[in-house]
């Protein structure tokens, strides 16, 4: 087991001592614990087998035993033990947004709340409000959250879906009796947030490539298994569907199954002005729906199927009836960006607030990902629970980074630490003096405490904007997907502010945000607005969000020019000074 999955499963035991009321120095010193083992500078095995896990402060003897035991076995009975002692329904009702331990073990004592269920009735019946430390505010809000489980409880993040589905395309492409195969869905539209994963292939015997994909690792339920079509549960509770079609078949079923609902629905209208019926099984030249292969069109791929349309190649992103047919008619599709055109990111955190890698191992990380530049935005001082910057501080770290270049460039490498901050747009003025940003290679303007007002909001990110040393607008609505909804904004407004004063606006690659959505892009776009693919990353392995965010860039119709981290170093650093000499 990973140094990442024995701290996450060492913050779980944390939390659920939490929430069976245990000593809060016990509960804290698995998460202090955690956290030590996230920050190792040396592989964790290594330190297990030298038996060297000890000697590393804040872990105790238990802990070792505990580590050690997560490491060499990849189970620990301790944490078995702890999660079936308590109730289920506790546990699930840590999902809920807004619920930590402390209040889920309050409801629990007084009010024997032990279910979700039981937690809506005593929210309906008005009793969580009378409860000290909650009150009707947080009623509702409770409310709210269940609510938005139950929505959200078949959906899943991209990424989830993105990791699960992988591997199990890597083992079709490897079966011998496999012609093609590949995602289709949401999935290969990239989609943010999908319902279940759809996987394709084409195959002279679908019968034993159904039984070799319901063998496979990773699947906890077969629901349903048939000659041509298996769908299952797989680890972390996605569905996964598998059709099995014939070669002939496969470029149909692939657009079909890809499509949008409303994008499907113009391609078989397109067909039928020409005389064609179109399907999942084929392209016929018929009036009438049919699958008779008399009346084939033959087509070998897609591309060939557009073709047939009037259309060029749309690709699968833009597959979402959102003015792909007039451009695909016209040939006018912009040629989208790929994630392979990214040279760095310009918001990223470190562990002088509350990354986990110290600037030495972010350089020598991003350096041997073949990267140009990655910059340092740590938070400024009001963000305090993220451990933030004061001046004092962050002038610090401007010199320490400025040193670090210094020996990066002796070693004859051109690669360059910028300095930053991620800054707190606050009620009436930004976190930091003017004069302190001016020293700044990068300023990312980020709303943390919004307001419940839309006006309020967009005034406080159009004044950020209209500052001459803010370059980006970071995750502007604030979204964290399947978990918060965006705060109210007027995005438009807030991307005509970044029009008229050369604001860049930021596409935050947390699979969690993907924020800027990207149904705003091709407004941005349309107004000559820059976008900047950022990772937000808090620990090095988060550089690998930028394919992520480049996907939903397409999705944007967002091309290479249209995106200012793919400048290389020296060109980017002339654009961060442009906006300043126009102030």
């Amino acid at each position: 087991m990973d140094k990442d999955k024995v701290a996450e499963i060492l913050v779980e035991i944390g939390t659920l001592l939490e929430l069976k009321g245990e000593n809060p120095f016990k509960t804290r010193a698995y998460a202090n614990a955690a956290r030590t083992i996230e920050g190792l500078s040396e592989p964790l095995a290594k330190l297990v087998a030298e038996k060297r896990l000890g000697e590393i402060k804040g872990i105790g003897e238990a802990l070792e035993q505990k580590i050690t035991e997560l490491v060499e076995t990849g189970k620990l009975k301790y944490y078995d033990e702890l999660k079936a002692s308590i109730p289920p329904g506790l546990i699930e009702m840590l999902g809920i947004s807004g619920l930590g331990p402390k209040k889920i073990q309050a409801l629990n004592k007084n009010l024997g709340v032990d279910s979700i269920e039981k937690l809506e009735a005593a929210c309906k019946a008005g009793k969580v409000a009378e409860l000290d430390g909650f009150g009707e505010k947080t009623q509702a809000n409770i409310l709210e959250g269940i609510e938005r489980k139950r929505t959200y409880a078949s959906k899943h993040l991209l990424a989830d879906a993105l990791r699960a589905a992988e591997p199990l395309l890597e083992d079709l492409r490897g079966h011998p009796d496999v012609i093609r195969c590949s995602t289709a869905g949401s999935l290969r539209r990239f989609k943010e947030v999908i319902g279940d994963i759809d996987l394709l292939a084409s195959s002279k015997k679908p019968a034993a490539v159904i039984g070799f994909f319901v063998s496979q690792p990773g699947i906890i339920k077969v629901i349903a298994k048939g000659e041509t079509k298996a769908s299952v549960i797989l680890e972390g509770g996605i569905q996964c569907d598998l059709r099995v079609v014939s070669d002939a078949e496969f470029p149909f079923a692939l657009a079909y199954f890809t499509g949008g609902k409303e994008h499907n629905i113009v391609m078989r209208q397109r067909a039928i002005q020409r005389g064609l019926r179109l399907n999942e099984y084929g392209l016929f030249k018929s009036k009438e729906e049919t699958r008779d292969p008399k009346l084939l069109v033959p087509c070998q791929t897609e591309e060939d199927i557009f073709a047939k349309m009037g259309l060029v190649f749309v690709p699968p992103e833009l597959r979402e009836d959102h003015g792909e047919f007039s451009a695909a008619e016209q040939n006018n599709l912009p040629r989208l960006i790929e994630w392979t055109d990214l040279k760095g990111a310009l918001h990223n955190h470190s562990n002088w607030s509350d990354g986990h890698n110290t600037l030495e191992e972010i350089a020598a990380y991003m350096e041997d990902l073949g990267l140009e530049y990655w910059a340092i935005t740590d938070h400024s001082k009001s963000s305090f629970q993220a451990n933030g910057l004061d001046a004092k501080r962050l002038r610090e770290q401007i010199s320490e980074i400025k040193k670090l270049n210094v020996k990066i460039a002796a070693r004859g490498s051109d690669f360059q630490l910028l300095t930053g901050s991620e800054v707190d747009i606050l009620k009436e003025r930004l976190d930091f003096d003017d004069d302190l940003l001016e020293e700044l290679d990068v300023v990312v303007a980020s709303l943390h405490v919004p307001s419940g007002s839309e006006a309020e909001n967009t005034r406080r990110l159009i004044r950020a904007a209209e500052n001459p040393f803010v370059r980006i607008i970071g995750h502007m609505t604030g979204r964290l997907l399947l978990e918060r909804e965006p705060y109210p904004v007027n995005v438009h407004a807030v991307i005509d502010a970044c029009a008229e004063t050369g604001t860049w606006i930021e596409l935050n690659c947390n699979p969690y945000r993907f924020d800027l959505d990207w149904r705003h892009w091709p407004y941005a776009r349309s107004k000559g607005v820059k976008c900047v693919i950022n990772p937000d990353s808090h620990r090095n392995e988060h550089a690998g969000f930028l394919r992520l965010g480049a996907g939903i860039a397409r999705k944007g119709w967002l091309e290479k020019p249209d995106v200012i981290n793919t400048l290389p170093l020296k060109s980017l650093l002339k654009q961060l000074k442009q906006k300043t000499r126009q102030g």
